[in-house]
């Protein structure tokens, strides 16, 4: 005859984890921000593809700035990369990436021509931009049919040409340096 007391049961042993060193410690968390960081920079970049502008057929790379200038994308690009910058005075994010635009533009490193989406006259782009100091090249598409040529989804999108032809496309927030290294490999490659 048994008792309850005399038997090991599964429930009594208790399988006890040997505790992490500091070094342990210190790896794991590398290693769980490394790969958080890898899930979110391939949802990122699944993301940004989608949404980018497409390069239209037989796009019109010879516009008019809102001053009445003539701006030609082909000739430009053909020079070096050019930065087309869509964005709207409306777009709150765009508020943010315009003053990094604007440095880009005021370094003459590379052209960078703006296309502002339906946001109003000539005469109410031109107030917004002085009241903001930007001094980039400006296109006024204000029905939005130069973006929707452009398959344009979000504001602000980039598109980088090269020789006439789209090698890049990109959304949403970019510091200045992704976009200089991105004209730098544009020109390079």
């Amino acid at each position: 005859m048994t008792t309850d007391t005399d038997t090991d049961t599964d429930t009594d042993k208790v399988i006890k984890k040997p505790k992490k060193t500091p070094k342990q410690k210190v790896w794991s968390v590398f290693k769980t921000i490394l790969l958080y960081g890898l899930v979110f920079a391939v949802i990122y970049t699944a993301i940004n593809w989608w949404r980018q502008p497409v390069m239209p057929a037989n796009p019109q790379l010879q516009l008019t700035d809102y001053q009445g200038q003539t701006v030609d994308l082909a000739a430009l690009s053909h020079e070096q990369p050019t930065l087309v910058y869509f964005w709207g005075t409306w777009c709150s994010i765009c508020s943010i990436t315009s003053p990094t635009i604007d440095k880009l533009a005021a370094a003459n490193n590379y052209p960078v021509v703006t296309i502002v989406i339906k946001s109003g006259s000539d005469q109410a782009l031109q107030g917004y931009l002085n009241e903001n100091t930007y001094d980039f090249t400006t296109i006024n598409d204000q029905e939005g049919l130069i973006f929707a040529d452009w398959q344009g989804q979000v504001t602000p999108s980039y598109v980088i040409l090269k020789d006439g032809e789209m090698t890049q496309g990109l959304t949403g927030i970019q510091p200045l340096w992704s976009l200089k290294l991105r004209l730098w490999l544009s020109s390079v490659f």
